[in-house]
């Protein structure tokens, strides 16, 4: 499945945005496999940070110069979130671009594979984060945790888009970029 997902991403034609108003940022959807099962990880944002409190997202956060590469601040802030290293994270690919309203950032999702998911807890970055949650692929991709709502953002009708996983729900952006994968991978049989 792994080099099915490489080589989905790779034939990609991905939309790249840009706007001077916007930050840069960068997150990783984060796979691995355990006991024969794909997963996808999701951490839930404490109500400590400044932007999404209590929601539930991929790693990630915004560009910092020093990073010189939006790879390179996904890496760093995964790191800084969960400690998960860079050298544990095969890089599978890019999906589009997506742009966040509330916050203004222009988010760049990285797709990476952990060869070896952590056997322990993870080092949560607390301040940042409540949790770390693994979601079974099999689960995001039943249609019964999914469902679109239509809902008005500075004067236009957006659809919204939200996924159900044992009483917590993750929609915004992480859902649309979790919605182009799974999209992804159902339009080619993974």
């Amino acid at each position: 499945m792994k080099s099915g997902i490489k080589e989905l991403l790779s034939n990609l034609r991905r939309l790249e945005l840009s706007d001077p108003n916007f930050g840069h940022a960068a997150v990783f959807l984060l796979l691995f496999e355990r006991d024969g099962e794909y997963y996808v990880l999701f951490t839930k944002r404490t109500e400590n940070v400044q932007h999404h409190k209590g929601q539930i997202s991929f790693p990630g956060g915004a560009f910092d110069e020093g990073d010189g590469t939006l790879l390179n601040t996904a890496f760093r802030e995964t790191f800084e979130e969960i400690g998960v290293k860079k050298e544990n994270i095969e890089v599978l690919g890019k999906l589009d671009d997506i742009a966040t309203f509330t916050s203004r950032y222009i988010v760049t999702p990285f797709v990476g594979f952990m060869k070896h998911p952590p056997s322990g807890p993870y080092e949560i970055n607390k301040f940042e984060l409540e949790e770390v949650i693994e979601v079974p692929l099999s689960a995001l991709l039943d249609e019964r945790n999914f469902h679109e709502e239509l809902h008005e953002y500075f004067g236009q009708e957006v659809t919204v888009y939200f996924y159900n996983y044992n009483g917590r729900v993750i929609w915004g952006a992480t859902a649309m970029i979790l919605k182009q994968f799974l999209d992804l991978l159902k339009n080619k049989g993974e």
